[in-house]
């Protein structure tokens, strides 16, 4: 599955493929995405991979937990399609998802 990690900072776009399965933070991680800082490893409680999904391709996400929806509205640069990259799986429906690293992550 295809991701292009685009970044607010004006860094270059980086594109990956990453299996099915694996979130989107544990593609990233394994292929050192700058910005992806991850400190608890997937388990959703640091909302340190923090990522802005194109609109696009927000819906095809899948609904939010009650946890990521806390952990997201600490985040300053929180906006509408925010995402947490360890709540988002790699499938054939996300091929190509675009998402956006913030500046900071909480």
């Amino acid at each position: 599955m295809k991701i292009v990690f685009n970044y607010k900072t004006g860094m270059p776009s980086v594109s990956l493929d990453i299996d099915e399965g694996l979130t989107v933070m544990e593609g990233a991680r394994q292929e050192g995405v700058e910005g992806i800082v991850a400190e608890c490893g997937g388990g959703a409680i640091c909302g340190t991979c923090h990522v802005i999904v194109d609109s696009e391709w927000f819906d095809r996400c899948g609904p939010l937990d009650p946890t990521e929806e806390v952990l997201l509205g600490l985040n300053p640069e929180r906006a509408a399609t925010s995402r947490l990259a360890c709540q988002i799986e790699a499938g054939p429906e996300l091929d190509g998802i675009s998402v956006t690293v913030p500046e900071n992550q909480v």
